[in-house]
């Protein structure tokens, strides 16, 4: 990866509807070629997919909730089974295994606090092999970018 191909991500992570055309203008390339390049990245897996990020509050997702999941030492067999019941929950919008005091942080939204209430009692307190769970509700997010900058040396 070069630094042309380090510039094409770090615009199209601002953009991603940009037309090639004015990508191509943007890191000093041809059309063809930068068509090309932006292809190749997403063959080698480095470009995983291209998506539209919506505001939860403008589709009525009111509340957002990051749970601190810790699970029974004697169900961590049971982790890959677990994992997959966290995957088809669609409130949980992002789940990581994480290594300290907690198993697994989950990203939850929901349309209020009833219906985050509704989603604990009915829906992550019956998956077995939970030890613990610790709602945190977010009162706002000042910084919410899933941008990194790459070097480009320039």
């Amino acid at each position: 990866m070069d630094r042309i191909d380090k510039k094409i991500l770090n615009i199209l992570q601002e953009n991603g509807k940009i037309t090639n055309a004015k990508l191509s203008r943007m890191v000093g390339i041809s059309a063809p070629a930068t068509f090309e390049r932006v292809k190749r990245l997403e063959t080698a897996g480095i470009i995983s997919h291209f998506t539209a990020v919506v505001d939860p509050e403008k589709v009525g997702f009111s509340i957002m909730v990051i749970v601190s999941i810790t699970l029974s030492l004697s169900k961590l067999s049971s982790v890959p089974l677990i994992k997959e019941k966290f995957s088809e929950l669609d409130e949980v919008v992002e789940c990581y295994q994480i290594a300290g005091a907690h198993d697994f942080i989950l990203k939850v939204i929901a349309k209020d606090i009833k219906a985050y209430a509704e989603f604990m009692n009915q829906k992550l307190t019956r998956i077995q092999g939970i030890q613990n769970i610790q709602s945190s509700i977010v009162i706002d997010s000042p910084k919410d970018k899933k941008i990194f900058v790459l070097e480009t040396g320039e």
